[in-house]
């Protein structure tokens, strides 16, 4: 099946986290992958899952050997993507100024969690700390608990590995139009706090204070988490009226003293919250699945990957998947109604010896998958 960046060519310098997400994700859909890596302990036989459907290679960077294989690749590549700490891939000889010397149009994307300038550019970090600088922690989670963000989602992710991918399918657009490539910039923190200016908008509205536990979604009866019979948890995201309204009608409440008073009196909203606690803890999450689920009151319960993979809306549309025993979410987004299929999951280092063999046979130029 021809996907949409089936033309895109990709030379990944093997790294953590955000950038072979990113590279994964061009993968699945269908840019051909070339990742560069460091010989070392590997993730397994079938290697990371961030790793699915690339090639990889195996290259010591700081040999001429190294450097020469990944300027050869450069050559014919569209993208290139490197997380190095700033002024490594220049010690290196493979910064930007050297790769689009040899190639003008690629389109060279640097990942990082504080970005190439900065008081902190040359500092270590993680995930964490990157969307908590960003101000991106700071409302996860109740005024009374400590902020806890999901597993690099948040920063990574959400920050890094998407704003990443936007910078270089921007890149490669002026590339092809122009021929001139780009030097993209891609840093966590400006990524995490660019995603806050919807909570920003927000704020201007008064729906989120500058406290924590004082806004919409950390105070409010009808845009909460709540704790079930058997100690698992729902969401309800009821904001809109109607919703509201059909939340109190489906729960018994419409005619309750208690929410009888307009929706948006915050004088009441402990009161609320506080009934809502004490009937959601008297069911287990399947009966109020069973019950609000199948309407517009706008539900959702709390399920682990594990348990997603199994929900009905999931499974009806394949978003999960279990292959060679591992559990990965398919590749999105969908194009014309078509799921893409995600590529293998190969050992890290397995395709070296085809690459080399391919390059030697067309002269030091990238062969694509279906020529190597």
């Amino acid at each position: 099946m021809k996907k949409v960046l089936d033309s895109v060519r990709v030379l990944e310098i093997g790294g953590l986290g955000p950038g072979p997400f990113c590279a994964m994700h061009l993968a699945d859909l269908g840019a051909d992958v070339i990742s560069v890596l460091r010989q070392g302990p590997n993730d397994g036989p079938t290697g990371s899952l961030l790793g699915r459907g690339k090639r990889s290679v195996f290259a010591d960077l700081k040999t001429e050997e190294g450097r020469r294989l990944v300027l050869d690749l450069v050559r014919d590549a569209d993208m290139l993507i490197e997380g190095m700490r700033p002024g490594v891939m220049e010690r290196l000889g493979l910064g930007p100024e050297e790769c689009r010397a040899v190639n003008p149009r690629l389109v060279y994307g640097r990942m990082t969690g504080w970005g190439q300038s900065g008081p902190l550019a040359p500092r270590a970090g993680h995930d964490t700390n990157y969307a908590a600088v960003s101000g991106a922690l700071w409302g996860c989670g109740p005024a009374d608990a400590r902020p806890v963000s999901p597993f690099a989602v948040l920063g990574d992710i959400g920050g890094g590995a998407l704003y990443l991918m936007t910078g270089l399918l921007a890149g490669i657009v002026q590339a092809r139009a122009t021929g001139r490539g780009a030097v993209v910039d891609a840093a966590i923190v400006d990524g995490a706090a660019h995603m806050l200016n919807l909570m920003l908008s927000a704020r201007e509205k008064g729906l989120v204070a500058d406290e924590r536990g004082q806004s919409l979604h950390d105070s409010s009866p009808f845009y909460e988490t709540y704790v079930c019979a058997d100690g698992k948890h729902i969401t309800i995201g009821a904001i809109e009226p109607q919703f509201y309204a059909l939340l109190l009608d489906t729960l018994g409440l419409a005619a309750d003293p208690d929410f009888s008073g307009p929706q948006w009196d915050k004088a009441a909203w402990p009161r609320r919250r506080a009934r809502l606690a004490a009937l959601f803890l008297g069911q287990p999450r399947a009966h109020w699945q069973a019950l609000l689920e199948p309407t517009d009151v706008c539900f959702g319960a709390v399920l682990s990957p594990v348990e997603a993979a199994d929900h009905p809306h999931m499974r009806a549309r394949g978003v999960y998947s279990e292959r060679a025993g591992v559990l990965q979410a398919m590749p999105a987004p969908r194009f014309d109604g078509v799921a893409y299929e995600p590529g293998e999951l190969a050992a890290p280092g397995a395709h070296t010896q085809s690459v080399m063999n391919s390059m030697a046979q067309a002269g030091g130029a990238w062969r694509p998958r279906s020529a190597a």
